[in-house]
């Protein structure tokens, strides 16, 4: 067999062989819950962002809250959850502690959604601690001050996804009913 012909047989072969998978992912739960939440971290300040400062007041009913509660109390929520991925803690002002969420839920729209923003990004940092060996380590959280309790770290990255995909869930609905699309309801650009 001549060498071109060789190298023509050789080269397809190792081509295939680079594009081949490399296989399951090293922590697959991990990498499972980081990449289905990772759509939400995107989607959730896009839909904030394209929500006009006046509607931040919209509500549907008396009885739910506004968009702008929405934004502060997702904020919240996320370094909650975070915070108990690992040893790295969220460093927040003690204006953003300490300040009631109905006060919160009024301040401007730049405000809400650079928390919001800033929540995501200790989150994706946070996440960085995560793998399978620490998702079923034993750990401590308490609710707004109330008893202690232990649950699997595993519990805390559910409930995060959880919260994430309840929050797009109302966000998107009440963007339906003021006219706008939100972010997972838009034309996806062609290839």
């Amino acid at each position: 067999m001549k060498l071109s012909t060789l190298a023509l047989l050789l080269v397809p072969a190792s081509l295939a062989a680079q594009n081949a998978p490399a296989g399951p992912p090293t922590d697959p739960i991990t990498t499972s819950f980081r990449t289905r939440i990772a759509g939400f971290y995107r989607n959730l300040p896009q839909a904030f962002d394209s929500i006009p400062a006046d509607k931040f007041g919209f509500k549907p009913t008396a009885a739910q809250q506004t968009v702008g509660y929405v934004a502060q109390h997702l904020a919240t929520d996320n370094y909650f959850f975070c915070n108990l991925f690992g040893d790295k803690k969220a460093m927040r002002t003690p204006e953003e502690t300490s300040t009631p969420d109905s006060v919160k839920a009024t301040w401007p729209k730049a405000k809400l959604v650079a928390q919001l923003k800033e929540s995501v990004a200790f989150c994706q940092d946070a996440f960085t601690q995560l793998n399978d060996a620490r998702l079923p380590e034993t750990i401590s959280y308490s609710f707004g001050g109330g008893p202690t309790r232990t649950a699997p770290r595993a519990a805390m990255v559910l409930g995060h996804a959880i919260d994430l995909a309840d929050h797009y869930s109302q966000i998107a609905n009440y963007m339906r009913l003021n006219g706008l699309l939100p972010p997972t309801a838009l034309p996806r650009p062609r290839p």
